[in-house]
């Protein structure tokens, strides 16, 4: 059953953290709140990946770097498959393709799949690569069986999407596969999707399979409008990609930060001036913390 009227984004999120945590489903690290949250079981529902065809099909395969897609990076390497793995917070790129040394054993390309070998073994990928990305894994916090997702909240997975859509590494057609708990699919409202939000074609678990039949389209590049001037200092290769769609004549108009209007009668008097882009849009008038409602569950 679908969580009640008025249920947010993170009111989800947090149902999820605080289940897995307290019916100890939750594996390292923990605890899981604020994470793309890793689970015991998380490497068997990565090996479902050999099951489907597409994954027999991909030569090049993106993986995110978070704990709970260890095992899907791992099976790549073993099936010479191109790992390409985004940057932490894209600070020095978008991805890096990983390269294990050369007749790596077992026990080397599992350290290669692991965060510290991603970082050891790891070649960057520029935006003038030829890179076309036949399958992208991603992480999720919350997805329905319809395809909807729910990541941390911080929207690395959707911006790195839009750039590979922008750098011509993806199309429409390229399937999105997320590896989650049972529990962590459940029925949300569409309503809660942006534009920018991706949406994935499977879901794998512990325990099943699931082909969503997605019809949602999928982010057809970078939203400018969405992009705030903080994000694009702290992101170089977005910086690169902007430029490179401007001189394409394309409309890349960053986000404003919205103002804060002036109590009546008060004087404004100058203060220093925020940066654009920072916090939450109107973070800075002032929000109230919500408790979190509680979100069936699925019946599994």
């Amino acid at each position: 059953m679908e969580p009640r009227a008025g249920v947010s984004k993170q009111d989800i999120r947090e149902q999820i953290w605080n289940h897995m945590e307290a019916q100890d489903i939750a594996d390292f690290p923990r605890p899981v709140h604020h994470r793309i949250p890793n689970f015991k079981g998380s490497y068997l529902a990565g090996q479902r990946l050999r099951d489907l065809e597409v994954f027999a099909r991909t030569q090049e395969v993106k993986v995110d770097p978070d704990k709970p897609l260890e095992g899907v990076r791992l099976l790549a390497l073993q099936s010479k498959k191109t790992l390409l793995v985004p940057t932490p917070r894209l600070r020095s790129g978008l991805f890096n393709r990983i390269t294990p040394p050369p007749g790596a054993s077992g026990q080397a390309l599992r350290r290669c799949a692991t965060a510290q070998g991603v970082r050891d073994f790891s070649t960057p990928v520029g935006l003038d690569s030829s890179v076309l990305v036949d399958l992208v894994v991603v992480g999720s916090v919350a997805v329905s069986e319809r395809g909807w997702r729910i990541g941390k909240g911080e929207g690395y997975a959707d911006l790195e999407y839009a750039m590979m859509v922008s750098m011509g590494a993806v199309s429409e057609r390229t399937p999105v596969v997320t590896i989650v708990h049972d529990c962590q699919v459940l029925d949300f409202p569409e309503a809660l999707l942006e534009d920018h939000d991706l949406t994935v074609d499977y879901i794998l678990t512990p325990t099943r399979v699931i082909a969503t039949g997605c019809e949602r389209p999928k982010p057809a590049g970078i939203i400018w409008s969405k992009v705030s001037p903080e994000m694009l200092e702290k992101i170089p290769v977005l910086r690169s990609l902007r430029d490179r769609e401007r001189r394409a004549g394309k409309d890349v108009t960053l986000r404003a930060e919205p103002q804060c209007p002036a109590p009546p009668h008060t004087v404004r008097t100058p203060q220093h001036t925020p940066q654009l882009g920072t916090g939450a849009p109107g973070a800075a008038c002032g929000s109230r913390t919500r408790q979190a409602r509680p979100v069936r569950h699925r019946r599994l």
